[in-house]
Formats: structure tokens, sequence, C-alpha cells
């Protein structure tokens, strides 16, 4: 059972699995490795997963192989649409820096980069998170996820998160349970905190004022990060949240309402 049902493009999914305690289960999707975890009272097994923002609508195919401890295994795809994403274009206005960085700061974007790569491919390997996800301030959430944007005229992306209209000093706090992977100052991102929840799952919290947590920290639900601000890339102070599962940014809005309690 794949939750939900319709799949779009940035949508989180939640696999489930009828299958033995003892089994062995594997699967892929749109080129990604599955991981299995078992579920809450040992009755499923569950797989939380999503589709990337960009990803391109049309067919794909879901494959699992259930192995029995003991006997065959049993493998199963099926086939899931997936549908495009209904994102809007904006435009905003930065420093100048911010589009087109001076040469002093090429290099410093690119170790940000390499220690970024380097921390997306460690993530633990259990899920870290328990139940669902709740949102990580007390204020009003934009519908900013997927906006295709041009920065002074000149360059397009994609928005991979969600922005909180949070002002300056609200308190940031952990959506689920996890380890804090990075906490620092970073170029386009500001005061930046990412928490690992396991098995591939992040959420990245940027532009903090403040940071009130350390690298290799581990923090439960509703733990203070740090507070709001307007560090990095902004046009004013505000929280972008996102959430990436391996290498596939997921709408942050649905995955606050997607119900991971029996999963968790």
């Amino acid at each position: 059972m794949v939750t939900p049902a319709l799949v779009e493009a940035g949508s989180p999914e939640l696999i489930r699995v009828d299958a033995a305690p003892s089994a062995t289960l594997e699967g892929e999707w749109m080129g990604h490795k599955l991981q299995f975890f078992r579920g809450r009272e040992n009755r499923a097994w569950f797989a939380l997963c999503g589709v990337d923002v960009e990803a391109s609508a049309g067919p794909s195919t879901l494959r699992i192989v259930v192995r029995p401890a003991k006997g065959e295994a049993s493998a199963y795809s099926r086939a899931i649409e997936i549908h495009p994403g209904h994102y809007r274009t904006g435009s905003l206005t930065v420093a100048p820096k911010f589009v087109e960085p001076p040469a002093e700061a090429l290099k410093e974007i690119e170790a940000e980069g390499k220690l970024k790569a380097t921390l997306f491919a460690e993530s633990a390997g259990e899920p870290l998170w328990t139940a669902s996800f709740r949102a990580p301030v007390d204020a009003a959430p934009t519908d900013s996820f997927g906006t295709r944007r041009m920065f002074n005229g000149k360059v397009a992306s994609v928005h991979k998160g969600m922005d909180f209209r949070a002002a300056l000093g609200t308190p940031v706090r952990a959506s689920n349970s996890g380890v804090v992977v990075l906490a620092r100052p970073l170029y386009f991102e500001g005061n930046c905190v990412v928490i690992d929840h396991g098995l591939g799952l992040y959420t990245l919290s940027m532009h903090f004022s403040r940071i009130d947590v350390r690298e290799g920290q581990h923090v439960a639900g509703g733990d203070q990060l740090g507070l709001s601000g307007a560090t990095g890339r902004v046009t004013g102070p505000h929280l972008h949240w996102a959430v990436r599962w391996q290498n596939a940014y997921l709408d942050p809005a649905k995955l606050l309402k997607l119900d991971l309690d029996e999963a968790r």
C-alpha cells in the first residue's frame, strides 16, 4: 500500500508491506533504493520515501522483493503514475553577491557543497524519527515550495523548501527526533541546522539568527534548535524549512499531513 495514493512530484510517500517479522525486504523505485523497517507493534514493514519536486510526470514502477527466513523469495511490482505538482513562478530581488558570488566566495561555496554531499551520504541505518512530523515554528507557512524563481531577473531556480513567516527571534524547534549533523553558517543558507532522521531522511532549517544546538547532538521532537533570522540569501526574516530523502527534495507541507503514527 502506498500513501498518499495520488503520487505527485514532491510527494513524500509511506509504503506498507505485510510480511513476516523474520523476512528481509528489498525495494527500488525511480532509481532509489528503499530501506524497510518494522512498524509499531511489529504489525508490518514500512519504507518512508518520496518523489523529487523536479521529477518528470509519467509512469514509474515500484519493485519489492520479500525474502522469508525459509523458502523462496517473492517479487512484486506495481505501476505508479507520477502526477505533476502544481507550483507557481515567482521573482525575488536579493543582494547581487547571492546571484553572482564574488571570486573570493567561490571556494567557500565549493567547500560547503562537498561538506553537504558528505553528510547526506552518511545517514543513520535505522529510523530515528518517532510518529508524525510537526511544524518547526509557530508561524504562518507560505505555499512557496516548488516555486520556479527568478533572482534579480537572471537566475532561475526551484524553491525546494517551505517558508514560514517567522519574525526575527522566533524559536525554531526540531520537527522530529534525530541527530544534528550540521549546525553552522553557510554562504547561501545562512546559519543552518540539518537533522538526520535516519534512512536518508533529513530536515534542513535555514537563516537562523542564533543556533542553539551542536553537531552530533541528539534531539527530540520539540527541542529548540535556535532562533529565526535573516542570514544568507534572504529578502527578510523568515524560516526556510526543507525535507530531503536521499537526493530528492520533498514538499514539507505534505510531510506534515502524513500520518506516520502506525509506522513508528
